[in-house]
């Protein structure tokens, strides 16, 4: 495919980069799919432009996330480009195939301050018990969506890891779950009793029904008995919360922006929060300070007498 797209010398550049993170950094696939596509074009508009990739120049990146920004790609595509070239110079600077790396001084776009979408308490509630509320809706069905609501609001997993979770990695005798995550990190979250208790029950009356030779160890299963996918589980939670009248834009990570707020609302540690979610960095945790503080400053306002 590589060959079919690229000069056969950069697309053996790409090739020994993507086998470097194949072998050595772990990545999940989609990430590993992101950085192969966004190099080829990369490696493309230079192989256009250079004879060779030791040729181009810092303007030539620049050039090119200049062409990104007209073609409409958000900030933080572009950030994510930028970082895969940087990554890619700098390892075949290690590697003495190039001389420097031209993208480290390329600037990374100001990425738009923004707050994710978050629940109300009583907001989620209304969702949790949406799917047993729903006489149209079979049965076992309805069981198995009130326990994988109640699991992601939880927990705050991604959609991605509730789709890959099996049986064993539930640990519930200890309150706990076994969560492998992006880059196959693993962590453990807590889960809390109302979760633990829909979910045994969905395990009992429900998964039992539906298991087949394709179900394997995979705790949420569709009719075909097969795991659900990340799509199938969106639509339930969509669905969901459009019967229950919520007029926000509700997604599964939604419930995982809900998770973190709520946690941070009732006085939980940043980094205990930051551990839940499986964040390699506490940047990425501290978005949900700024709701926090609304929250704080809303409360103060409520209840100071001088507020």
């Amino acid at each position: 495919m590589l060959e079919q797209t690229l000069h056969p010398t950069f697309a053996a550049y790409l090739r020994d980069f993507l086998n470097y993170l194949k072998l050595e950094r772990n990545l999940s696939e989609n990430t590993y799919v992101s950085y192969q596509h966004d190099l080829t074009r990369y490696l493309k508009f230079i192989s256009e432009r250079r004879a060779c990739l030791n040729d181009a120049t810092a303007a030539d990146v620049k050039m090119f996330v200049g062409e990104l920004s007209e073609l409409g790609l958000e900030p933080t595509s572009i950030a994510r480009n930028i970082s895969a070239i940087r990554s890619l110079h700098r390892f075949l600077v290690g590697e003495k195939t190039l001389d420097k790396n031209i993208a480290d001084d390329v600037p990374l776009p100001k990425q738009p301050r923004y707050l994710p979408t978050v629940l109300s308490q009583d907001d989620v509630f209304k969702l949790l018990e949406m799917p047993m509320s729903d006489l149209n809706q079979t049965p076992k069905y309805a069981l198995r969506d009130r326990a994988l609501l109640e699991l992601m609001y939880a927990t705050g997993m991604r959609v991605s890891e509730v789709a890959e979770l099996k049986q064993q990695q539930l640990f519930f005798d200890a309150g706990f779950i076994r969560v492998f995550g992006k880059g196959a990190k693993e962590r453990l979250v807590p889960v809390g009793r109302s979760a633990i208790e829909w979910t045994e029950k969905y395990r009992v009356e429900c998964r039992i029904g539906l298991v087949n030779k394709f179900s394997e160890d995979a705790l949420f299963l569709n009719h075909r008995g097969k795991k659900l996918t990340r799509m199938s589980i969106f639509n339930i939670v969509r669905e969901n919360a459009r019967r229950a009248a919520i007029e926000k834009s509700v997604s599964p990570h939604t419930l995982r922006h809900s998770f973190a707020t709520h946690l941070l609302e009732g006085g939980a540690d940043l980094r205990a929060v930051q551990e839940m979610l499986g964040h390699s960095s506490i940047k990425a945790t501290q978005l949900y300070t700024h709701i926090d503080r609304a929250f704080l400053k809303e409360v103060h306002k409520t209840f100071h007498p001088r507020g």
